[in-house]
């Protein structure tokens, strides 16, 4: 019952595939009660109505295909071998492997025994490591045999097991695939049984345990396949490292609710050039990438690449308007923004059919109820994005774990609401179009004007001399705060003070006066191991410079240019293009 009321759903999604107003209007999230999508959905449905479509396929270091049926036998000796070695329902396996085939087994495996995930990203240090054992109670792990070292003094008693040539203590992988391929649950799953525990990226404070259910994730996503525009038999690639929720989203749940197939093209290092290869010689035919893949994309000449792309999306955080409308140039392709956190699956997006409005995430997704609410609950038309929660969507977490095990509430009174505040800033239109502003940490004020960073952002990179940027307030005794820009600059560019007068130039061409940036920094950005920049380590910074009156040789301010105080022609440079 409960893998007809989960296809059913995600037929009507199909059926309205490009018809927003009646796919939010009457989408209903299926009525799960026992749900295990290792058993329910890609055994009982994908491996016997699609057993020879391809349901992986990985090009690069690991290159290998494997077909829906083929993954679920070998999921079910993993369940098994992991069985045999004392794994029951409900331990928690830290499960850290790049993108090779015993992630997916894995995850499948654990999924059917009724085991607690913790994925992890390879790039985690001892004392990261050390954190996911402790406070994520692990019991057991699966690792690459070349990370073993990285675990060592860390608690004896889990159960270790080695992707390659296990070291002494360690498990062989390969002889869990040698286990019975018939595999029988040892009692029925409830769908809101945990399935999933994410340690967020820690961009403000340290990581918090985020825990799914066999339905927030599963189900949850119907809808990021909804809005990635997914069919059967497609060539899905999602740019994303395994240990992070993204992954889950586009590389897991999303393509395979759709009977499509996951791509994935190994680089040792991202190449821009070569993963366009990949895209047109593996006729992909859809795409998830974030904003800095967008970025390096468009600084090769697209023209040459003649894709099979139908749907091209991109998340994480938002896209610069400018990359937009490249890629709608060149390849008559617009990418369609959407927004989500660990928390949640896909929240707000630009869903296929629907106008793109540059610099906008899109609308509320089916199956949520988004609100702007202030601090004291009140709706406004700026404020932090919140989900209502009576009833809460399916695609929201169980809770956040605390460190002694039990869950915080989840949810404020806010109000007449009881919602999930998501942490994010942002304004919506008449049209219900939202567009993100900031953090709620990061948005702040100078000269009394309120400073959306993301803004400032935006302009900055359309300078062709600026690779990434981010704007926090440097304390000002006339102003309270000025907005200041720490900037890592393109290939060829030199943090010299010509290039500083050209950045100020721009700015003065393209923003108001409230709203200019009046302070570069040159040098790398501080980023979690996810990538996202620590804006708050930045702020940290400008806080004890401040204190100590200090200033750094790369810094530029605006007084220090006459130029632009005596009338300087204000010069908007040429975009990068293609």
């Amino acid at each position: 019952m409960t893998t007809q009321a989960f296809k059913a759903a995600r037929d009507f999604l199909f059926a309205h595939r490009e018809d927003y107003a009646s796919a939010h209007r009457d989408f209903h999230w299926p009525d799960l009660h026992h749900f295990n999508y290792a058993l329910d959905w890609f055994d009982a449905e994908l491996a016997r109505s699609h057993p020879n479509d391809l349901a992986l396929k990985i090009v690069g270091p690991g290159a290998a295909t494997r077909s829906f049926a083929e993954l679920s036998e070998a999921s079910s000796r993993v369940a098994n071998g992991l069985a045999a070695l004392g794994v029951k329902r409900g331990d928690r396996i830290l499960l850290m492997l790049g993108n090779v085939v015993p992630l997916w087994e894995c995850m499948l495996a654990a999924m059917k025994l009724g085991a607690v995930v913790i994925p992890a990203t390879t790039l985690l240090a001892a004392s990261d490591l050390k954190d996911r054992f402790d406070r994520g109670r692990t019991r057991h792990l699966i690792a690459a045999a070349s990370d073993a070292a990285k675990f060592d003094g860390l608690d004896p008693s889990v159960t270790r097991i080695a992707v390659g040539e296990a070291p002494a203590g360690w498990h062989h992988y390969d002889t869990l695939l040698q286990a019975p391929a018939s595999f029988q649950p040892d009692a029925p799953t409830n769908a809101t049984d945990p399935l999933l525990l994410y340690f967020t990226s820690g961009t403000t404070s340290r990581p918090k345990l985020v825990e799914h259910s066999h339905q927030s994730y599963p189900a949850g996503h119907l809808i990021t396949m909804y809005w990635i525009g997914l069919r059967p038999g497609d060539m899905h690639l999602n740019i994303s490292s395994p240990g992070w929720a993204k992954h889950a989203y586009s590389c897991f749940f999303a393509p395979w609710n759709a009977a499509a197939t996951v791509f994935i093209a190994n680089e040792p290092r991202f190449d821009a050039a070569a993963m366009l290869d990949a895209i047109t010689e593996h006729k992909v035919t859809t795409i998830c990438a974030p904003p800095t893949a967008w970025r390096m994309f468009v600084q090769q000449d697209m023209t040459r690449w003649q894709t099979s792309l139908r749907e091209v999306c991109s998340a994480g955080e938002p896209l610069n308007p400018e990359v937009i409308e490249h890629v709608r140039k060149v390849w008559n392709k617009t990418p369609r923004e959407g927004y989500g956190q660990t928390e949640t699956t896909l929240q707000i997006g630009c869903f296929p059919g629907q106008p793109v409005k540059p610099g906008s995430m899109g609308q509320e997704s089916p199956g949520f109820r988004v609100r702007l609410l202030d601090t004291d609950g009140r709706a406004a038309d700026e404020a932090e994005i919140c989900l209502e929660l009576d009833p809460a969507p399916i695609g929201l977490m169980r809770g956040y774990q605390n460190d002694d095990g039990s869950f915080a509430t989840l949810g404020d009174q806010a109000g007449n609401h009881l919602a999930y505040r998501t942490g994010d800033v942002a304004t919506r239109d008449a049209e219900g179009y939202f567009t993100y502003v900031g953090r709620a940490d990061d948005v702040f004020k100078a000269s009394d004007y309120r400073i959306s960073p993301f803004e400032l952002e935006s302009a900055l990179i359309e300078h062709p001399a600026v690779a990434e940027a981010a704007v926090v307030p440097a304390p000002d005794p006339l102003r309270m705060a000025v907005p200041k820009a720490y900037l890592t600059l393109a290939a060829g560019a030199e943090p010299t003070r010509d290039t500083a007068l050209s950045i100020f130039r721009h700015l003065r061409a393209t923003l108001a006066p409230y709203n200019r940036v009046r302070r570069l920094e040159f040098g790398e950005l501080p980023k979690t191991i996810s990538g996202k920049i620590r804006r708050v380590e930045l702020r940290q910074t400008e806080n004890q410079r401040a204190a100590t009156g200090t200033r750094q040789p790369t810094e530029f301010r605006e007084e220090d240019f006459p130029e632009l105080s005596a009338g300087a022609p204000a010069q908007r440079p040429t975009t990068t293009q293609g």
